[in-house]
């Protein structure tokens, strides 16, 4: 393992989890945009823990905040985006992580004006790939490799083609059976990811990546150690 990478082609028999270990395992909310580069850049670090401790993230797709809060842009600080890309592009580097803004966009938008496109092609689809395959029990695996197409620099086009299709079989998923039912039961899922998203504001915060333990609400991928402090003292135990 180099840093807090881990390929996302690789099986997901974390401890806990794929070997199925008697001792109790502890389960946390995890609060997932897709374009949100925090919450990408959390995943391969949520992916190690998952490797070293009994825990299960049950993954809580929300759309970005763009869409959640509509004008946020609008009156956003001017410091604050180019700060963003320059705190991830150094989050990336120290944990080794790759790491490039997506190709498109995931959301349609005029980044100078801060304004949002009323249509948007791209990330319904992905967020409704996300709640499908929770459904299913592959919800991190799913979004760990899905985020890793569209973040790591690695592809273009990443809503083209079978880039996603491909995280599905990654994920373990049968990717025709997932894409015919995240279209068939679209409003339903639209659904699920409203109720994330009130269920994040009722956990106490409104960004992503949101981690929530008991109640508690952990925000940022910064926040992970005080989760898994907070998790011991629930009886967390290490893997073997």
């Amino acid at each position: 393992m180099k840093g807090a990478e881990v390929s996302p082609s690789a099986p997901f028999f974390f401890c806990g989890i794929g070997l199925r270990l008697k001792r109790m395992t502890l389960a946390f909310d995890f609060y997932f945009s897709f374009r949100s580069p925090y919450s990408y850049l959390a995943t391969p670090m949520v992916e190690r823990l998952m490797a070293r401790y009994e825990i299960a993230p049950r993954m809580r797709i929300v759309l970005p905040i763009a869409i959640r809060i509509p004008g946020f842009f609008k009156s956003v600080n001017p410091l604050w985006p180019p700060y963003l890309l320059r705190d991830t592009f150094r989050i990336s580097q120290m944990h080794d992580i790759p790491y490039r803004w997506p190709r498109p966009d995931p959301i349609v938008m005029d980044v100078g004006k801060g304004e949002v496109a009323a249509v948007q092609p791209h990330i319904y689809g992905v967020s409704r790939l996300g709640v499908a395959a929770e459904r299913a029990g592959r919800g991190f695996a799913f979004v760990r490799a899905a985020a890793h197409a569209i973040w790591s620099g690695e592809i273009d086009n990443w809503h083209e083609g079978d880039h996603l299709k491909r995280a599905l079989e990654v994920a373990g998923l049968e990717a025709p059976v997932l894409e015919a039912q995240a279209a068939a039961a679209a409003g339903d899922l639209d659904a699920e990811i409203a109720a994330n998203e009130a269920a994040q504001k009722s956990a106490g915060h409104w960004g992503v990546p949101l981690f929530v333990f008991n109640d508690e609400p952990f925000f940022g991928q910064d926040r992970l150690d005080h989760m898994i402090w907070r998790m011991k003292q629930a009886g967390l135990r290490e893997c073997g």
